[in-house]
């Protein structure tokens, strides 16, 4: 894959990625792009085909899936998503980091082939703080948020594997946090930056 290393992002949902990626996204503009995922669903409201998700049908994503173009694919609530080889060279090709926001067992997933990304794992203080930050949020029914949490103390529990992550960045302080991230990010920041202007 030609281009800037992609960055994949993991962690339960709470753990701050969002924010982070906010402060990212804020300073380095152009920088970073995201890459679109695929999806079997139906649209949302409002939601552009192409620019929010790919909408395909189960039978056109399962062909993809099966010829390989697929980095990562799960399902989700009778739903299939994924993220496709072109979308990560679609971003790669404007000459930006990709960004791919992926759930643990995408990561491991993604270490089967060879698009060779940075792996950053997101991870809240403890799950008292994550069941915290989830309901501040208010947007979550009790069913969902225990579901999170869940998911969440399995995700703590995997991303424990050595060698799975280039980094582990513990969101308690976020300016900590942020600086961490940016640390890693520096050199690939600073190529792109660099091989723009030549």
């Amino acid at each position: 894959m030609q281009g800037p290393r992609p960055v994949v992002l993991s962690g339960p949902s709470g753990a701050g990625k969002s924010t982070l990626l906010k402060k990212l996204l804020k300073d380095y503009e152009n920088l970073f792009g995201f890459s679109v995922s695929h999806t079997t669903r139906q649209p949302r409201p409002g939601e552009v085909n192409g620019k929010d998700y790919h909408f395909v049908t189960r039978e056109e994503m399962q062909k993809e899936i099966d010829a390989g173009e697929f980095i990562e694919h799960a399902e989700f609530s009778g739903n299939m998503y994924g993220t496709s080889k072109g979308a990560v060279q679609a971003v790669q090709a404007q000459n930006q980091i990709c960004v791919l926001d992926i759930d643990i067992q995408g990561v491991k997933n993604i270490k089967r082939t060879d698009l060779n990304p940075i792996y950053i794992s997101v991870q809240p203080p403890s799950i008292d703080i994550l069941e915290k930050r989830l309901r501040d949020r208010k947007t979550e029914t009790e069913e969902s948020l225990l579901k999170r949490l869940n998911a969440a103390r399995v995700d703590l529990e995997l991303s424990k594997e050595p060698g799975l992550f280039d980094l582990v960045i513990i969101n308690d302080d976020l300016e900590k946090a942020y600086s961490e991230l940016k640390e890693i990010l520096l050199e690939e920041i600073k190529k792109t930056q660099e091989s723009r202007k030549s």
